[in-house]
């Protein structure tokens, strides 16, 4: 039996993962009030958790997708990924060595925000001090991306290998794999994987977090700081002070 993994709980980011074929990952995730995680947000937890962290040191599947489309190249799109919106008929696909394959509406949706990423699907590397100026890295990363590079390159990465399958006849998608820290961090887009017990991580919707009570204090409860207050002769603001907190 799969089951959800809150393992970051503090911070900007809140994120849970879920070892599963790709489809029951996914629906774990999303029936817990999480969403799949994206690069750019995948490089901002490893920022606020560090590079040893359990976030850091293990790779996940996100919600890009690299796609394929012969007599164009692999793009990588935002905002869409036709196996995100097809998750159970892609992991059935690659359970069976199959590939996605894409109708011409998937490929426009995808083509309505991208960046072309190899026009021959060549495998390349974008070197960790040249985030700043890389297209590719800084549209992947956002503004995260110079400080992404700074980070990786203390953590003893100098590149950041892009690994592609090989362009067809038809058009398909291969889920982006976030490869974990190590002499390298990969984002890999070859893998045919879907049905495996991988991990897919997610980050806490913002629905979610807006309908949570908000906590007056991390450290102390609510008794200690009224006592706090009284041992203060602070008593009078007592209430107006709770009150705000409590809005």
């Amino acid at each position: 039996m799969t089951s959800l993994t809150q393992d970051v709980t503090k911070g900007e980011i809140i994120s849970a993962y879920i070892e599963a074929p790709f489809d029951q990952g996914k629906e774990l995730l999303e029936s817990n009030k999480y969403r799949l995680i994206t690069l750019e947000e995948n490089a901002k937890l490893r920022m606020q958790e560090g590079a040893k962290a359990y976030c850091s040191i293990n790779g996940n599947w996100v919600q890009e997708d690299f796609i394929y489309i012969k007599g164009k190249g692999v793009i990588l799109p935002k905002g869409y990924s036709p196996i995100c919106e097809n998750a159970e008929q892609a992991t059935a696909c690659h359970k069976v060595n199959k590939e996605l394959y894409l109708t011409d509406e998937q490929v426009e949706k995808s083509l309505a925000n991208y960046i072309l990423l190899s026009r021959n699907a060549n495998n390349f590397e974008i070197p960790t001090n040249d985030f700043k100026n890389n297209d590719i890295a800084n549209y992947i990363f956002g503004k995260s991306s110079e400080d992404y590079g700074k980070f990786l390159r203390e953590a003893g990465i100098n590149n950041m290998p892009l690994w592609f399958a090989n362009l067809e006849n038809k058009s398909f998608a291969r889920k982006v794999w976030f490869w974990y820290l190590g002499d390298r961090s990969d984002l890999n887009g070859y893998d045919k994987g879907l049905g495996n017990y991988y991990w897919s991580r997610g980050v806490r919707c913002e629905d979610a977090i807006a309908s949570e009570p908000k906590k007056i204090a991390e450290a102390y409860t609510e008794k200690q700081i009224r006592e706090a207050l009284k041992e203060a002769n602070l008593s009078e603001i007592e209430k107006i002070l709770f009150d705000k907190l409590n809005k």
